[in-house]
């Protein structure tokens, strides 16, 4: 066939036929004169403002420019660069923890007066108890710092940072099980299927590096398994498949399916991922599908990270005193100590979200012996984390985070003893903190009653929490949105508000 017989055969075929129909001339001309005001504002902006690190625009759908040239940039110069995220798994009590509640020694077995609890929403573990006997913490509180702020002894070495956290003991939500109260945490919506935070961050924000994914989970191997955890509290909902978070596992394979298959070689492993660019390219070309484009980024994203990887999973070059400094625990990769240390890696190299998962915290009996040894394992390395960061010059523009889904209650499920106990969910109010870029160091917010049953003073809502969080990061939560199934979506979905109070 000649070539002008080629190209005819070309044109006719129902890949080129639906190609034309998405390039008329008004959507020619649309997308020509949107993409030279794209490479005008970079040039005024920098480049990274409209491409990101990597090159490829982050900005996705040129049809609505102005629109996506503000979920691109942050709204406001942002406080905090980066965030490492601790959660632990399973509501810690907050009366074993931060919140002193001495009062409760002289009503200890007393039944939960109906005036403080207000007809509120037991569990179905609790709910059918004859009596809800109140109990006080066995646990010696101080106060520590320039604060002032109580610590249990339980946490000896957080105390001895007291005076770089920003403790919240009045924050609250309405889920009382652990699925919907971390689902809510992790997507503002206690049903699944949401964008998590980590995911909303780097749909918004993009990336720094671009080796690195911008979110990565960690999940502690030495922590008990009460509760499980799922893999879509860091999915990406229904953002683009390429800002779900990625998990880094202890082994020697951290990631899966990263590394190449038995008998490939780098170069082999490149001139696949070229031939596959070529096929997904040609599927885009035909269908215009985006998620083709996330794929592709996904294959050289994975390309990238065959090396990035290994360079940052490899701990063999920290210092004695460093691995001191996180504990014992630190030299065995994969322990709550060893992600502590590693996170601190990772924000070293420009990640932008780091969730790290810390199991156990579920203790509804036997709870002095089971807190004590949770405690034990997270509180050296946290501090750590805080103090490693500080020293490094990371702390003023990184936000550490530490809190579960939920707190306790003030009474006993199931059989009181002298020295032994346990506590049910309460969402009405527990304690969090935050330390780092953009909050005020050595300060305490909230106030809760002498039952740490409710909330009397400065009251902060999940939402509220999230709102104040993406705020640190540059960004107007309500304006960050997606447009899914005829609706515009947020993290906050129609509520929260910024706690302006703890801003520095």
């Amino acid at each position: 066939m000649t070539d002008h017989h080629n190209e005819e055969f070309r044109l006719n075929t129902p890949e080129f036929s639906q190609l034309n129909k998405q390039l008329d001339r008004r959507t020619f001309l649309t997308k020509t004169s949107l993409g030279l005001g794209t490479l005008a504002m970079g040039s005024l902006l920098g480049s990274k403002a409209i491409f990101g690190q990597s090159g490829k625009p982050l900005i996705e759908n040129t049809q609505n420019f102005e629109e996506e040239i503000f979920k691109a940039l942050p709204h406001f110069a942002p406080k905090a660069k980066r965030v490492i995220y601790l959660f632990m798994s399973g509501g810690p009590s907050q009366f074993e923890t931060f919140d002193y509640k001495p009062k409760l020694v002289e009503l200890a077995g007393l039944n939960l007066p109906d005036s403080v609890r207000k007809g509120q929403r037991l569990t179905g573990m609790s709910g059918s108890q004859s009596v809800l006997p109140m109990v006080p913490s066995i646990f010696k509180f101080n106060q520590y710092g320039k604060s002032c702020t109580w610590v249990s002894d339980l946490l000896p070495h957080t105390a001895s940072i007291v005076d770089e956290l920003c403790v919240i003991k009045s924050i609250y939500s309405e889920a009382i099980n652990h699925d919907p109260a971390i689902t809510f945490f992790q997507t503002g919506n206690q049903l699944p299927g949401r964008p998590s935070i980590g995911s909303w961050v780097s749909y918004g924000l993009g990336s720094d590096n671009n080796n690195l994914p911008t979110f990565i989970v960690l999940v502690s191997k030495n922590a008990p398994r009460d509760q499980p955890l799922y893999a879509r509290l860091w999915g990406n909902g229904f953002l683009p498949s390429k800002h779900q978070g990625v998990q880094f596992r202890s082994g020697k394979d951290p990631v899966l399916f990263l590394n190449n298959p038995e008998g490939y070689d780098g170069k082999d492993r490149k001139e696949m991922l070229d031939y596959l660019a070529k096929l997904n390219q040609l599927q885009n070309e035909a269908y215009g599908d985006p998620e083709v484009d996330n794929r592709i980024a996904q294959y050289e994203m994975a390309y990238r990270m065959q090396t990035s990887v290994p360079e940052v999973m490899d701990i063999s070059n920290e210092t004695d005193e460093v691995f001191d400094l996180y504990g014992p625990d630190s030299r065995d990769t994969g322990t709550y100590a060893a992600n502590c240390l590693l996170a601190r890696k990772l924000v070293e190299k420009d990640v932008k979200f780091v969730q790290l998962y810390h199991q156990g915290w579920d203790q509804h009996g036997g709870l002095p012996k089971s807190i004590a040894n949770q405690c034990k394992q997270v509180d050296q390395a946290t501090a750590a984390l805080i103090l490693d960061l500080k020293r490094r010059g990371l702390l003023e523009e990184t936000l550490v985070i530490w809190g579960g889904e939920f707190g306790r209650t003030v009474y006993s499920q199931g059989k009181l003893t002298k020295d032994d106990y346990g506590r049910d969910h309460h969402p009405r109010c527990f304690t969090m903190w935050m330390a780092g870029a953009g909050v005020k160091a050595g300060f305490n917010y909230g106030e809760t009653d002498d039952f740490s049953y409710n909330i009397i003073k400065d009251p902060v809502h999940v939402h509220d929490f999230q709102a104040t969080l993406m705020h640190l990061m540059g960004v107007d939560h309500e304006k960050l949105n997606f447009k899914f199934q005829g609706r515009r979506f947020r993290l906050t979905d129609v509520h929260g508000k910024v706690v302006r109070d703890i801003l520095a």
